[in-house]
C-alpha cells in the first residue's frame, strides 16, 4: 500500500527536537527523509544523554525515525557543491538552526529558489519577528516565554513548566503542517515557498483558553478559578493548579495507595449532567435537594468541599476502580497514569501508539508512533540511521560516481 508522503524528498537540516519531531512525522508518512550531518559527529542528541556507552542516545533514535543518514561538511568548498545538487534533489529543506545560519553557510532563500524554484524551505526559530527575534530558545525558554509557565502551577507557587514538550515538539508538529499544506498550494503555484513556526508563537497557540480568560478578567473574577470567591485576582491569568480552566470544574484527587505510589490519583471532573450520579456514587444524595448544593451555580463557590467529598470515596478506590465505577456513570474522569504503565500497556501496543524497535547497536528499545491514524496509509516504525549509514548511496542518487564519492571521501568532505 502505497504511503501518503511517497515520492516527496525532504532535504532534513535539523537537530536536537524541534526539527527533528517534524522531519520524522513526514517520514513516518512515507517522505524520504536525508539527515544531512556532520562527519565524524553528527546530531548532537546522538551523544546525549546516553544509557548505553558509545551507541546513539535515545534522545537521538526517538526524533529520527525512517531516516536516512549522509555526512557532509558544508563548510568546504566541495561539500557546498554536494549541498547545492541535494537541495535540486528534494522538495522541502528543514532546518531549526539558530536565525541566520543557512545565509551565512551561503544559501540564502533567494539562491535556494535559483538552485530549485519548486523547494520549500520551512524552519523553526525560538521567536517571530521582534525584541527577541535573534535569541536562542530552549524547550522551557518557548514555555516561559510564551504563557504556559505563567499560567501552570499552585495557586501561590511560582511559575512551572509542564512535562510536555509543547515549545520543542509542539511547535515541530505545526511545522509539519505548514509543509504539508505548502506541498499541497505548491500543487496549484508549481513554485515553493518559505514555511516559518516560532516556538513562542506555537506555546501561546495552545495557551488560547488563558488568553481568553485574560480578557474576561477585565470583567470581573473567574469564577471557575479556585482563586474564587475568597481569593484575589491580580491584573493577569493566575496560576490555578490542577483546575480544568474550562466550564467544567475538576480536579486531582486521591485515590487507595496514594501514601506510598505517587501516581495513585485520578483526576474527576463534576459536569453538571452527570453531577447527579456522582453525587448518589459518593453517598450525598442529600446535595440533589438542597439548594446550597443543587445548581452549578451554587456549588462553584464550594468546589473545594465538593472535591474533599469526592476524595473521601476515591481513597476507599485504586484509581481503576474508580474509573470502572465512574465511566459507566458518564462522569468524565482520567486516572494519573505513569510512564511505567504506559509503557506496558497492550492496547498502546496494539494500536501503534508505542512501538518496540530494534536497533543494530543498542538493541530493542520502545518508542511512540505516529499519532496520526490514517486509514489507507498506515505508518510503520523503522529504527533510525547510523551516522552516515546511507551517504554512498544519496550522494549516487544525486549524480556523484564512484570516483568523486571516493575524492569526497578523501578529502573529508563527507
Amino acid at each position: 500500500m502505497a504511503k501518503a508522503l511517497e515520492g516527496v524528498r525532504i532535504l532534513d537540516m535539523t537537530h536536537v527536537q524541534s526539527g527533528p519531531t517534524c522531519t520524522q512525522l513526514l517520514a513516518w508518512f512515507g517522505a524520504d527523509v536525508i539527515k544531512v550531518e556532520r562527519p565524524g559527529v553528527g546530531d548532537a542528541t546522538r551523544g546525549q544523554l546516553q544509557d548505553i556507552p558509545n551507541v546513539d542516545s535515545l534522545y537521538f533514535t526517538m526524533l529520527n525515525h525512517n531516516k536516512r543518514s549522509v555526512t557532509l561538511n558544508t563548510k568546504h568548498a566541495r561539500g557546498k557543491e554536494i549541498f547545492a545538487k541535494l537541495i535540486k534533489h528534494c522538495d522541502v529543506m528543514v532546518e531549526n538552526f539558530a536565525p541566520g545560519a543557512i545565509d551565512r553557510m551561503g544559501f540564502p532563500w533567494e539562491k535556494i529558489q535559483e538552485i530549485n524554484p519548486r523547494m520549500i524551505y520551512a524552519s523553526v526559530k525560538g521567536f517571530g519577528p521582534g525584541p527577541f527575534e535573534d535569541c536562542k530558545v530552549y524547550e522551557n525558554v518557548a514555555q516561559c516565554t510564551g504563557g504556559s509557565a505563567s499560567t501552570t502551577g499552585e495557586l501561590d507557587g511560582f511559575p512551572m513548566v509542564t512535562g510536555a514538550q509543547i515549545g520543542d515538539s509542539g511547535t515541530g508538529l505545526n511545522l509539519a503542517l505548514g509543509v504539508v499544506t505548502a506541498l499541497f498550494h505548491r500543487e496549484k503555484s508549481g513554485l515553493g515557498q518559505r514555511v516559518t513556526c516560532a516556538m513562542q508563537d506555537g506555546v501561546l497557540n495552545l495557551c488560547r483558553v488563558k488568553l481568553r480568560d485574560q480578557q474576561r478578567l477585565a470583567h470581573g473574577p473567574l469564577k471557575e478559578y479556585p482563586q474564587f470567591p475568597n481569593g484575589e485576582f491580580g491584573q493577569a491569568t493566575p496560576r490555578a493548579g490542577n483546575a480544568s480552566g474550562g466550564g467544567q470544574p475538576g480536579w486531582i484527587v486521591k485515590c487507595k495507595g496514594w501514601e506510598t505510589d505517587p501516581d495513585a490519583y485520578i483526576y474527576v471532573i463534576t459536569q453538571a449532567v452527570a453531577f447527579p450520579e456522582l453525587a448518589k456514587v459518593i453517598g450525598r444524595e442529600d446535595w440533589l435537594v438542597d439548594p446550597e448544593w443543587s445548581t452549578p451555580e451554587a456549588r462553584l463557590p464550594k468546589l473545594d468541599k465538593v472535591f474533599e467529598e469526592i476524595e473521601k470515596w476515591t481513597k476507599t478506590k485504586t484509581k481503576f476502580e474508580v474509573m470502572d465505577i465512574l465511566n459507566p456513570l458518564n462522569v468524565p474522569c482520567g486516572p494519573i497514569i505513569s510512564m511505567k504503565e504506559l509503557s506496558e500497556d497492550p492496547s498502546l501496543r496494539a494500536t501503534g501508539t508505542i512501538v518496540e524497535v530494534d536497533h543494530p547497536e543498542r538493541g530493542k528499545y520502545l518508542t511512540v508512533g505516529n499519532p496520526i491514524k490514517l486509514s489507507d496509509s498506515p505508518s510503520d516504525v523503522h529504527r533510525s540511521p547510523l551516522l552516515g549509514e546511507h551517504t554512498d548511496e544519496i550522494l549516487a542518487e544525486i549524480g556523484l560516481n564512484d570516483d568523486e564519492i571516493a575524492a569526497a571521501k578523501d578529502e573529508k568532505v563527507v
